[in-house]
């Protein structure tokens, strides 16, 4: 095992005062699973268990944030370059930064009307938002402990089905198919955040104390590294580009970060993209203010009214390849 891989399990583990050893791989099996699972009804199934795997937390190992605090910047010391998942209203925006993220994956909240989940996945680097309502019923999502092809592997708590992050559908139990609303955010600098919502009222997500984590330290140091592979997968890896190099991904389809990076803008007949200088990755250095240059992207949808911003996500190439086998990623 490598020393990043030893590294990010450790600590996610200890963390979460978890008793399991590094990196560890357990079979799928659910009738194990239904001692910790009673609820759930393993009958209904979109997915081969044996893709399934214990990423070592147990059941909500690595808690939600329920009850989110918030504070405007101006009560916030947060460095410029470190990333956040932003979201705004045409007068309201909010800032959620992955130095708490990655030690929690999932923040139940409210916005603008909606209740909704914010989510990120570490290991995929996939960031993105949920509206958390179906059917006029409010979820509230916590985490498994497994992953799928890498990616977390959510839980609604009023049905206990289990939720793919990477797709945002239900892919065990009652709510079996069902897919939640991926609502428009960006994985963005903190400094472009305040710049872009400057006219808007801000507030950032901040730790309160209920937890006790290192905030701004990367669990996952050297996790990025192109010459790397991904943790506990077992897929297949795509062939014109590194497994762990980030690509941008708006459905079905995706770009390398490294063209969008070279080209700066990339247009089709409906998308816009755009990569921006000035943000840290967070899967890098010891110290999420020191991760190497990344830069920002912005992709927007072409509408009737003019430009407005689309759903996407920066992820790693394997993770597409994984749930998007016959896609294509556009490098050159």
């Amino acid at each position: 095992m490598r020393d990043w891989q030893k590294t990010a399990t450790l600590a996610v583990l200890a963390s979460t005062l978890a008793a399991a050893s590094p990196g560890a791989d357990a079979l799928a099996d659910p009738a194990q699973w239904q001692v910790e699972w009673p609820n759930t009804d393993f009958d209904r199934s979109l997915v081969d268990f044996s893709e399934i795997l214990s990423g070592g937390p147990p059941k909500d190992g690595i808690p939600s944030i329920d009850d989110p605090t918030f504070a405007s910047p101006d009560e916030v010391d947060l460095p410029p370059r470190e990333a956040v998942i932003g979201i705004n209203s045409s007068d309201a925006a909010k800032a959620y930064p992955l130095r708490i993220l990655m030690w929690h994956e999932i923040v139940n909240d409210s916005f603008d009307g909606r209740d909704i989940a914010v989510t990120y996945c570490p290991l995929c680097n996939t960031g993105i938002v949920f509206d958390r309502t179906l059917d006029g019923e409010t979820l509230e999502f916590g985490t498994t402990g497994k992953l799928r092809h890498s990616d977390l592997v959510m839980y609604d708590r009023t049905t206990e089905s289990w939720w793919q992050q990477f797709t945002g559908q239900a892919i065990i139990g009652e709510l079996l198919g069902t897919e939640l609303e991926m609502l428009p955010s960006r994985l963005e600098s903190y400094a472009m955040f305040l710049e872009r919502n400057a006219e808007r009222d801000m507030v950032v997500l901040v730790a309160d104390g209920t937890f006790r984590r290192d905030y701004g330290r990367n669990p996952y140091v050297n996790y990025d590294d192109e010459r790397s592979s991904p943790f506990l997968y077992r897929g297949d890896l795509p062939e014109d580009i590194p497994a762990m190099a980030r690509v941008v991904r708006v459905e079905d389809r995706a770009w390398s970060l490294d063209l969008l990076r070279n080209r700066e803008v990339i247009e089709t007949a409906d998308l816009r993209l755009s990569w921006i200088p000035g943000q840290a990755s967070a899967l890098d250095a010891s110290r999420l203010a020191d991760g190497r240059e990344v830069g920002n992207v912005v992709v927007e949808r072409r509408t009737a009214e003019g430009w407005e911003d689309a759903v996407y996500s920066v992820d790693f190439a394997f993770a597409f390849n994984a749930f998007f086998p016959e896609g294509e990623i556009v490098t050159d």
